[in-house]
């Protein structure tokens, strides 16, 4: 696997290191391999609206639980053991989960449900308004009034 050495990005930065770390990680790999389960969609559903949706069958309600962190969602699953019976094939898997989603500034949640076996999450990123783009208008100064010199005569 390759190496990568990022510190030569980040030697005239201030502030980027959560940037670095998820650089870091990403390259890494190390969440593709032990995280598979659930499987989940990422859906981008407006400019600035998002959808995330897993796949937790055999999970209900109470089995679920989602925190909102800054920057950081984590959902979590623990289902209850079946009563009774005996399995002859289990396929279904309802081991114990963590999902964890690195979420950009001023991301939240704006609503989660559970419909089909389908967990959906929906987010919307809502920047304040003192960090939105604004127009700054253009004045024309009148030039300074030289000493001596009446308005009239310049």
């Amino acid at each position: 696997m390759r190496s990568y050495d990022l510190s030569p990005l980040f030697r005239s930065t201030v502030g980027f290191d959560r940037m670095t770390r998820l650089l870091e990680s990403a390259l890494s790999g190390e969440d593709n391999s032990q995280n598979a389960y659930p499987p989940y969609n990422i859906e981008k559903l407006g400019d600035d609206q998002y959808r995330i949706t897993m796949a937790v069958a055999g999970f209900g309600l109470g089995d679920l639980e989602i925190t909102a962190h800054p920057n950081l969602l984590i959902v979590q699953g623990k289902a209850k053991e079946p009563q009774g019976g005996t399995f002859l094939h289990r396929g279904i898997a309802g081991r114990a989960f963590e999902r964890r989603f690195q979420l950009a500034d001023h991301i939240r949640v704006n609503n989660a449900a559970l419909e089909n076996g389908l967990l959906h999450v929906e987010l919307v990123r809502e920047v304040p308004e003192a960090m939105k783009p604004r127009t700054i208008q253009i004045n024309t100064a009148t030039p300074p009034a030289l000493p001596g010199v009446s308005q009239a005569a310049a």
